[in-house]
């Protein structure tokens, strides 16, 4: 992720000064300390939580009721600070880096297994994972997207999250088209119905590292490339990898059913232009709530799979999504570890799993959780099919956030170009992604 959006896996352009938000709260960061640093005073959490409602404040008002029950179950008080995804995996990374940063943070689940390799997060070993329930807790996929294969995750699943294509059923309707498409060609055709009075028919965030880099990755397996070979060593500017980006890009640059100013879009300027009208189809990661939030109601949209191309090319793989969501992590450099853990435990508790993915319209990773009637709406059974049937990881490398930081932009670059009306060639693609594998090492 978000992914979703990864699903909604973010960028790092700029160190930031980590300590700053919560000074207010402690005068160090980890703000759980006791007198002469012991781990036993219950006194506060510093709680970084991701974006994930149409709005920084919509989120302040979903999570803190719930942050406010937990402290009067235990009496340790959270302060909470969303982090924008633009700057999500940037406060992460100086956090790392400097030893000083939240006691618990969301993180997108792809950037697992790279957070993992900077040693910064808590493990969850057997005896670990016992104390927030077990792992039998959880749904196996969004477990096995917590960590590198073969070691203990250094995070828990906290929402599952899947990309699907809305589409705006008054829009079709009215353009005659009967239903939403199911391959490219289709969603070209339709797109180009739709795309006019001011109108287009596709919302893009193409200034968005995160969006950018998840598209690809599901673009390429589409395609046949794969952006790491076997061993861990990236191949970005393979030939199926080009025709995949660029196929991606060509809907603003050949296709022009997303509108030019979409390129410098990256903060869910798309998601508002859909929930406003002034575009028929978005891709997202589980959108329901942010539509609702932004003025649509149910009933407005629909949600399918992302489209295929209508021919699978050679080694192409029927995927329409990344398996997206968040997870829950501990910095090893909290003082208050029992406390940060009890968190973690309450936060993936089957009452709050419940009452938060209603909330954010996902799906919760906690298998008992999912009982509820409420993760059984049209929406709702569409993501359970798209990851069950056509979601696959994001390369679990250590590498993997530089690669989505790299990607991204380069298409961010592309795009850019799209908008100026420069020409999108192969060979154009072909550079940008090969000055990428470069600054990766590779």
């Amino acid at each position: 992720m978000r992914t979703h959006p990864l699903s909604r896996l973010r960028p790092a352009w700029a160190a930031s000064t980590v300590c700053l938000a919560v000074a207010v709260v402690s005068a160090a960061c980890g703000g759980g300390t006791a007198p002469g640093g012991r781990n036993d005073a219950p006194k506060t959490l510093t709680y970084w939580a991701s974006n994930q409602g149409a709005t920084i404040d919509v989120d302040k008002r979903t999570l803190t009721p719930e942050l406010t029950k937990f402290e009067q179950q235990t009496g340790i008080k959270v302060k909470l600070e969303v982090v924008p995804w633009t700057d999500l995996l940037n406060r992460i990374l100086a956090a790392t880096t400097s030893g000083q940063g939240p006691d618990v943070l969301n993180i997108g689940n792809t950037w697992s297994a790279s957070l993992q390799a900077t040693g910064g997060l808590l493990q969850f070993d057997t005896k670990t994972m016992d104390q927030i329930g077990g792992r039998a807790r959880f749904l196996p996929s969004a477990l096995a997207s917590a960590g590198a294969a073969g070691k203990d995750p250094t995070a828990v699943p906290l929402y599952s999250l899947a990309y699907g294509l809305y589409y705006n059923k008054k829009h079709f309707a009215d353009a005659g088209i009967g239903r939403p498409p199911a391959t490219w060609d289709e969603l070209i055709a339709d797109g180009t119905k739709l795309t006019k009075g001011g109108r287009h028919g596709l919302a893009i965030e193409g200034a968005s590292i995160p969006e950018n880099s998840h598209h690809a990755f599901v673009f390429g397996q589409q395609y046949g490339a794969d952006f790491f070979d076997p061993a861990g060593k990236p191949q970005f500017d393979t030939p199926q990898a080009v025709t995949a980006v660029k196929a991606y890009v060509d809907l603003m640059a050949r296709d022009k059913i997303a509108a030019p100013g979409n390129a410098e879009y990256s903060a869910n300027q798309s998601m508002k232009d859909f929930a406003t009208g002034k575009a028929s189809m978005l891709m997202w990661q589980s959108a329901a709530t942010s539509l609702a939030d932004l003025g649509m109601k149910p009933g407005e949209w629909g949600v399918v799979p992302v489209p295929l191309p209508a021919r699978t090319p050679p080694g192409g793989k029927k995927v329409t999504s990344l398996v997206a969501g968040i997870n829950l992590a501990v910095f090893t450099s909290t003082h208050n570890r029992d406390g940060a853990l009890k968190f973690v435990k309450f936060m993936t508790s089957d009452d709050e799993q419940t009452i938060l993915n209603k909330a954010y319209r996902s799906l919760p990773p906690v298998l008992s959780a999912q009982q509820d009637p409420a993760f059984s709406t049209p929406d709702q059974q569409t993501f359970r099919q798209i990851l069950a049937t056509s979601a696959a990881p994001l390369p679990m490398v250590p590498k993997e956030s530089q690669f989505e930081t790299l990607i991204g932009g380069a298409l961010k670059n592309l795009f850019a170009d799209a908008a100026a009306g420069k020409p999108i060639t192969d060979e154009r693609v072909k550079s940008e992604l090969s000055a990428a594998q470069q600054r990766m090492g590779g």
